[in-house]
């Protein structure tokens, strides 16, 4: 059974796991926490040599990193992924655009903000910076999603799983989406959508 290296507060850990359920992929959690040291341990590292999740294991023992990767390996035959080459290929825009513009804000702000063990980093300064960066994301996400039910083409894709892991939590990192309208209703059809999983969620969870 696949095996996924998970920290399940992680918006990244989430993605894949949003998508293994929506594919009844079987898998098994093992979890892993970058706070209490456990991505440092040799073992760990032995397996991922960056020390973060998630991690993706295979039954053949081959590995895969990087949360938009595994999301691009698990759906490729899949309707999450599209075959015409254009839409592919504005699916990667926007998980290069999650990972460089939008994660690095909002989830770094969510994480500053509700992460004892990251306090330290609440300086003012700091946190406006982030705010700004975030909401400037946000802001493209809402030209697209403010005419538009979906990301890419008319489709659900995982370049909607990928934004929507950080974006619906979004909130917790002091980011008001009440100024997102396109947004909000994108993740209630995101939320809507049959299979979908809260950011919680776990196999073998009721």
């Amino acid at each position: 059974m696949i095996i996924l290296y998970s920290q399940q507060a992680s918006g990244n850990a989430y993605k894949p796991r949003l998508l293994m359920a929506l594919l009844g992929i079987p898998f098994r959690i093992v979890d892993v926490n970058t706070y209490d040291g456990s991505t440092r341990n040799p073992d760990f590292l032995a397996k991922n040599p960056i020390g973060k999740v998630p991690l993706l294991e295979f039954d053949d023992g081959r590995r895969l990193a990087e949360s938009n990767a595994i999301l691009l390996h698990l759906a490729e035959g899949s309707r999450y992924l599209p075959e015409e080459k254009f839409n592919r290929a504005k699916v990667y825009e926007w998980l290069f655009f999650e990972q460089y513009s939008h994660e690095t804000a909002i989830a770094v702000r969510r994480s500053i903000l509700t992460a004892p063990e990251r306090a330290h980093l609440r300086t003012p300064e700091r946190l406006k910076q982030l705010l700004d960066a975030g909401n400037l994301a946000l802001g493209v996400m809402e030209r697209r999603l403010a005419s538009a039910n979906w990301l890419v083409d008319n489709a659900y894709s995982v370049a909607d799983m990928a934004l929507y892991a950080y974006t619906h939590v979004a909130e917790e990192g002091g980011f008001d989406l009440a100024r997102y309208p396109g947004i909000r209703a994108w993740i209630e059809r995101v939320a809507a959508q049959p299979g979908h999983v809260p950011i919680g969620w776990r196999p073998g969870a009721a």
